[in-house]
């Protein structure tokens, strides 16, 4: 198991900071409290993922370049790994989940990206980008699973460090797969993190528990957080987490409706449901506001008619 550490997200600002843009970081007011918020929804390709794909990329050797690259996401990482590709003048193949919204593909596809779809209740994204990696020289490029990938995100922290007006005791982090959340642990040492995911798909919560990733339970239910809806997180991430002693709570999806219209309301921020999960802890009170929180919004990559729907 490859774990990164801050110097390694320290070397990622570093080798990436020509590759993204750095995020507002501005106040907002929630139950009383004054709260930072964090607008990655605002990063080149709508998402933070463009931060750990681009260092991936750009750690890679001219050869391996050459052979272009494979990975698997709903639609964010797949459209930040496909806009790092580009500027390298890479090939890029994504695997992306048949029901991943159609905004998302046809933005990866926008990319020059190759789409590859499957269905992510039947078949294994990871069995079919390990295939196609194989069969093509490629090299895979997981959207959590991967020390370069991890230290990217977590130049995300580095930035809230750095533009918050207070200390930073206190960062809520959307979690999938635990890259993000995992990143900014590295980079946020003397933070609490507390990663928050949709009910029914607390894979994180559970892994934290026993200290070995595990998976969601069986048939777990539908949700709009399509960006955190990931089976089981990885080795890696489950190891930094707990050695940082987060923890995880789960939110509701009418919580989640109501973070993406308070955001739109209070803040004027087109925000996707996944990237709204610790939005939604604070206003919904599953995690009481504390002075100076900092919540991450993560990502703004939804279909046009869902957020007329949710913010109507």
């Amino acid at each position: 198991m490859n774990v990164p550490d801050l110097k390694a997200v320290e070397a990622a600002a570093e080798r990436i900071a020509g590759a993204i843009r750095r995020t507002p970081l501005t106040d907002a007011t929630i139950n009383g409290q004054r709260i930072g918020i964090k607008w990655e929804n605002r990063q080149d390709g709508g998402a933070f993922k463009l931060r750990g794909a681009s260092n991936r990329l750009l750690a890679m050797t001219d050869e391996e370049r050459a052979r272009g690259v494979v990975a698997f996401s709903s639609g964010n990482h797949a459209r930040g790994v496909a806009i790092a590709a580009r500027r390298l003048g890479m090939e890029a193949a994504i695997v992306m989940p048949a029901d991943a919204p159609s905004v998302k593909i046809e933005a990866t596809r926008a990319e020059g990206a190759e789409i590859i779809l499957y269905d992510r209740m039947r078949e294994s994204r990871e069995e079919i980008g390990a295939r196609l990696a194989r069969e093509r020289g490629a090299t895979l490029v997981p959207s959590f699973d991967d020390p370069h990938v991890i230290a990217g995100q977590g130049t995300v922290g580095l930035e809230v460090l750095e533009q918050a007006k207070t200390t930073v005791r206190r960062v809520l982090v959307c979690c999938g797969g635990g890259g993000l959340s995992g990143g900014i642990a590295l980079a946020c040492p003397d933070a609490e993190i507390i990663v928050v995911e949709p009910e029914g798909w607390d894979d994180m919560a559970r892994s934290l528990e026993v200290g070995t990733p595990q998976t969601v339970r069986d048939n777990p239910p539908p949700t709009i957080c399509d960006a955190i809806q990931t089976f089981r997180p990885a080795d890696a991430t489950v190891a930094i987490l707990r050695n940082a002693g987060a923890r995880s709570v789960q939110v509701s999806e009418e919580a989640v409706r109501a973070a993406v219209k308070w955001a739109w309301d209070e803040c004027g921020e087109v925000v996707e449901p996944g990237g709204s999960v610790a939005l939604a802890a604070l206003l919904s009170g599953v995690v009481l506001p504390q002075e100076g929180d900092i919540a991450i919004v993560s990502g703004g990559n939804v279909d046009p008619a869902l957020h007329a729907r949710l913010v109507a």
